[in-house]
């Protein structure tokens, strides 16, 4: 396998060597597709990705990560790309709403929840984020609201609790650029807490669980995608979509950290 990686935007390519595919058996041409991609996806889409291409080697798959709001805006912008996976409905209900997307190919495929975390030696206990403001908290990293769905879930999770517009709160904020920059900004010291989600957590000994975050707080997590509209490989690119929720897939969101939706 290949993986060719770049952040922003991040590009994996990944090839296969066998195949169970019938559209593959009626077109042997190679076909190239193109998917823009929510950080948070990343691990488990280069798997999934590759366990596809085993099966379908005649497709090549390049992976564009970044966070869905940017990804979002590439799109508007006449950027290519043949589907759009989004950590958040709003950023894919703004290409639908303007005709960018093949609407009836548009699924829900997984979930995931909102976790407040520390490093390791964070003596910080809370039952609440309201208790937050009991601590004399240095920085607190969050992911952009205007543009990073994890920053737009915390956004709504502190102002339903009562503490976004805090001074004590405000003034500590660290804006990034994604998710995995929260993570980062924690693990390397430059922020004492931070929302991410519990993917996230997983992919890092270097912090622990703070808080999992009630989800009547924030609208649910929920992982859409879609073929787009100017997409010249829409048959094989549909047929990708609808193995985000083949069993086979689903079992590796789940080791991942997400919680797979029902297959249809």
């Amino acid at each position: 396998m290949k993986h060719l990686i770049i952040i922003l935007a991040t590009f994996v390519t990944l090839t296969g060597c066998s195949s169970t595919n019938e559209i593959n058996k009626s077109e042997p041409n190679n076909q190239e597709l193109l998917i823009s991609v929510a950080t948070s996806l990343t691990e488990v889409l280069q798997e999934i990705v590759e366990l596809y291409e085993m099966e379908n080697p005649h497709t090549t798959i390049t992976l564009n990560i970044g966070s869905s709001g940017t990804l979002a805006r590439q799109i508007q912008q006449g950027a290519p790309a043949d589907i759009f996976l989004s950590a958040d409905e709003p950023s894919m209900d703004l290409l639908d709403d303007q005709g960018l997307l093949v609407s009836d190919t548009r699924i829900d495929f997984t979930k995931n929840q909102l976790i407040l975390i520390g490093d390791q030696d964070s003596s910080i206990e809370v039952n609440s984020l309201e208790e937050l403001m009991e601590y004399d908290i240095d920085q607190i990293a969050i992911g952009n609201p205007d543009s990073v769905p994890a920053g737009s879930y915390t956004k709504s999770a502190l102002e339903n609790s009562g503490i976004w517009n805090h001074s004590r709160l405000q003034n500590k904020l660290i804006y990034a650029k994604d998710v995995r920059q929260v993570l980062t900004y924690v693990t390397s010291g430059n922020a004492e807490i931070g929302f991410v989600y519990y993917t996230d957590v997983l992919l890092s000994d270097q912090v622990k669980q703070l808080l999992s975050i009630n989800e009547d707080l924030h609208e649910p997590i929920t992982y859409p995608g879609s073929v787009i509209a100017t997409s010249e490989q829409r048959e094989i690119a549909n047929d990708f979509l609808l193995f985000l929720k083949q069993e086979k897939a689903t079992q590796l969101f789940k080791k991942y950290g997400f919680t797979s939706l029902k297959v249809d």
